[in-house]
């Protein structure tokens, strides 16, 4: 009873200063105030306030258990061996050479398959095409390209 009272009358307050805040004409300001204000019964009205009592007080239980009770103690001990084992378990898969999975599974799985040669798994060119050339560089420093350009602006007499 005392939390729908609280709740109310702070639900109340902030509904007049919201009205005050109208009243000076700042209708924003007032707008964003009632919405504020409204959150005290909302949050009674769907139990939360409820909910966050509740958890406050499991909270502080098990704040007072985790001082007085050795079996908490115990208990994160054993948590403490169980994040160990998880942790040297996955130090010791990554040890086999540093393959990852897909190779340990191509090595499990071809051990009677034939040999491959390198790059068999790379698709192609297509037939008739040929890769683009790639440009030499000439001790010029590839002026040499720019022979036509020098032969038109010659026959312009440029």
């Amino acid at each position: 009873m005392l939390t729908v009272t609280v709740c109310v009358a702070l639900s109340a307050a902030g509904l007049a200063i919201a009205m005050l805040t109208a009243y000076r004409r700042r209708y924003l300001a007032a707008v964003r105030t009632a919405a504020f204000a409204l959150l005290p019964v909302g949050l009674y009205m769907t139990g939360l306030v409820t909910l966050g009592r509740k958890v406050g007080t499991a909270t502080g239980s098990w704040a007072a258990d985790l001082v007085f009770k050795p079996s908490v103690w115990v208990g994160f001990g054993v948590l403490a061996v169980s994040a160990a084992l998880y942790t040297v378990t996955r130090f010791a898969a990554g040890r086999d050479g540093g393959r990852s999975r897909r190779e340990r599974k191509a090595a499990a799985g071809a051990a009677g398959a034939p040999a491959v040669a390198p790059g068999a798994d790379r698709p192609s060119l297509p037939t008739g095409r040929k890769p683009a050339a790639k440009p030499k560089a000439s001790a010029d420093g590839g002026l040499s390209d720019f022979s036509d350009v020098e032969e038109i602006l010659k026959r312009r007499g440029i």
